[in-house]
């Protein structure tokens, strides 16, 4: 019943809540998107709230159960699988008039697309008879997206039973695995993002439900989110030793990204995806050459090719150039467009307030703060009701926040048991720690405002569901962190998601920045922020010649991606001015800090990139 192939785009993850019932607002419409399966007491209030739109009783399933994490993830996503299959029986059955289901399902698709071609054929039909084998046929042809799920890699918390004994593959991820495994979805795909975890990859080993059909295709798939060709090399390669093929590598930007970000070591987007363009038939290979004979041991079955492996790319699109440059260029299966879909209502699950917070957002607004409990830096909306609680608490003495959830808990500092470096309990046994130092004035503010910054992600990014829905997350805890990418500075329209699908198809233009830079141009300005920041740090921590070599090397690297996007400067035809002046004065402000900073020893400062102008 699913596939993606209608339409060349998908909807990521968002934080928690804000695409955790977004296949119930597109799937229907050929659009596949991506839950977070992290939360299970959000996925419980999503149980209670679905289960009377489709006229059945809500069974609780409860903390007291075996296995509950498992257990309330494979009823949540069978119960979003029922809401979609019922949904897509309705839009097959409508009438092609204006206004309705399938019209619209049909006038969303990309205008390539062969299917649209023949509804437009249909449409313009004036022989009856025809026109009615065509409209059989194209509702032959409906496809739902596709249901994904993401699982973050790094928080894996133990749980324990009443004997003090840690459950076996009862872990956050694993449990989160497990739930996704048993569910009803087929031609889905479980997306694993924030790097690699061995016992979750190696309890993925042992699912058979990830092995190939007779057919030569999956009911689920892998798919790993990766900021470079080395991560998928170094990841596909361990998951092929335990028999797991990866159908699809996720190449995100390190820092043209909302939510957390992985900063690479200077590598850009441009190169990156080269990178994967020019090496994908050797990647295919090295993976095969180690897949097949796990798969004969596992199963017993030997493969004369490989399964496919497509590639996928998202972080900071923004226009539908960009986007045919991303398919046709580096030969990208699958554009995520997270960010500009927030304010889409018809897509995601925003709360008011803070759907006007991101319309109205201005670049000033958008930072890549150290709010996140993981110590990974974490893109941030100021202003939300989560920063305004967190300031308050602060202002009374009492900084930190209650721990209901415990999914971020990996600091063992000052406890055995992990805790959360959000949390109250942790805060206040750090500040007195930092007192007690007698650091100097500016590095006790420094590190003052570090443990400050941390926040409840969980309660945070869940709440805007439940504020949508008249459900309650935790009692009294009722503010909305969001987690955008610089890119919704660009967007400050509300528009539905038909508008949103003709942007991205280049048949409407929503953009409110006319100056808005290229997504590579803004990727390699917030480069330049992050490498100066390095910098910065190291100079006032003196300790600028321990990191002297990893900061060469970031140097090095983003010389190399501005020599590449030279090269290109002809592909980017409607920003081929401001593309070139924004090149050369990244270019300058590099030559700068390395004259100010004897940062590489190399003395290639320009030297190829001079043959371009």
């Amino acid at each position: 019943m699913y596939s993606s192939a209608h339409h060349q785009f998908h909807i990521p993850v968002m934080g928690i809540a804000f695409t955790i019932d977004t296949p119930v607002k597109v799937a229907r419409f050929g659009i596949s998107s991506v839950i977070s399966i992290v939360e299970d007491r959000l996925i419980e209030m999503m149980r209670k709230h679905y289960y009377p739109t489709i006229h059945q009783q809500y069974q609780p399933i409860t903390i007291e159960e075996d296995d509950y994490r498992a257990k309330r993830i494979t009823d949540y996503l069978n119960l979003v699988n029922t809401i979609v299959k019922q949904q897509v029986e309705r839009l097959k059955m409508a009438a092609f008039e204006t206004g309705s289901e399938i019209v619209k399902y049909f006038e969303m698709l990309p205008d390539t697309s062969a299917l649209k071609k023949m509804y437009r054929q249909m449409m313009n039909c004036s022989n009856y008879h025809e026109k009615e084998k065509l409209e059989i046929y194209l509702r032959t042809q409906i496809r739902a997206g596709s249901i994904d799920v993401n699982i973050l890699t790094k928080p894996d918390r133990n749980y324990y039973n009443k004997k003090g004994e840690i459950i076996e593959d009862g872990s956050d991820a694993v449990a989160a695995l497990r739930g996704y495994v048993k569910s009803e979805l087929n031609n889905s795909s479980v997306i694993f993002s924030a790097g690699m975890n061995p016992r979750l990859y190696n309890y993925l080993g042992t699912c058979k439900e990830f092995d190939v059909n007779e057919d030569g295709g999956f009911t689920k798939k892998v798919i790993v989110k990766v900021s470079d060709y080395r991560s998928a090399l170094i990841q596909g390669k361990y998951l092929a030793k335990k028999g797991i093929w990866v159908s699809e590598f996720r190449v995100e930007s390190g820092l043209n990204c909302g939510g957390h970000a992985f900063a690479t070591d200077g590598f850009l987007m441009g190169p990156i995806l080269e990178e994967f363009k020019n090496n994908k038939a050797e990647l295919v290979d090295a993976l095969f050459e180690i897949y097949n004979p796990a798969q004969q041991k596992r199963s017993n079955r030997k493969f004369n090719y490989p399964p496919q492996i497509i590639i996928s790319a998202q972080g900071g699109i923004g226009t539908h150039e960009e986007d045919d440059l991303l398919h046709h260029h580096y030969n990208i299966k699958s554009t995520g467009w997270g960010t500009p879909f927030l304010l889409v209502p018809e897509a995601t699950t925003v709360d008011d307030a803070t759907l006007k917070l991101l319309s109205d957002a201005k670049e000033k607004d958008v930072v890549l703060s150290r709010n996140s409990p993981l110590g990974i830096r974490f893109h941030y909306l100021k202003n939300t009701s989560a920063e305004t609680e967190k300031l308050l608490r602060i202002s009374k003495g009492k900084p930190g926040s209650p721990c209901t959830e415990k999914h971020l808990a990996s600091n063992t500092e000052f406890t055995v048991e992990p805790i959360c470096t959000a949390s109250h309990k942790y805060q206040k046994l750090k500040i007195a720690q930092l007192q007690s130092l007698n650091l100097p004035a500016a590095a006790y503010e420094k590190q003052l405002s570090n443990v400050l910054a941390k926040e409840c992600l969980c309660i945070g990014l869940s709440n805007p569901a439940a504020i949508n829905n008249k459900e309650s997350f935790v009692k009294n805890l009722n503010a909305v962190s969001v987690c955008p990418g610089p890119n919704i500075v660009n967007f400050s329209s509300i528009v539905s998601l038909q508008t949103m699908t003709n942007h991205i198809y280049g048949r409407e233009n929503i953009l409110t920045n006319n100056n808005r830079p290229h997504m590579f141009i803004a990727e390699l300005q917030l480069y330049l922020n992050y490498f100066k920041e390095q910098l910065e740090e190291n100079i006032v921590a003196d300790q600028l010649a321990k990191t002297k070599k990893y900061l060469a090397a970031f140097f090095n690297n983003l010389k190399d991606g501005i020599n590449y996007y030279h090269r290109i400067k002809g592909l980017i035809e409607n920003y081929s001015n401001q593309f070139f002046t924004a090149l050369r004065v990244a270019e300058n402000e590099l030559d700068y800090l390395n004259l100010q900073y004897s940062i590489s020893e190399d003395q290639y400062v320009t030297k190829e990139s001079h043959l371009y102008i």
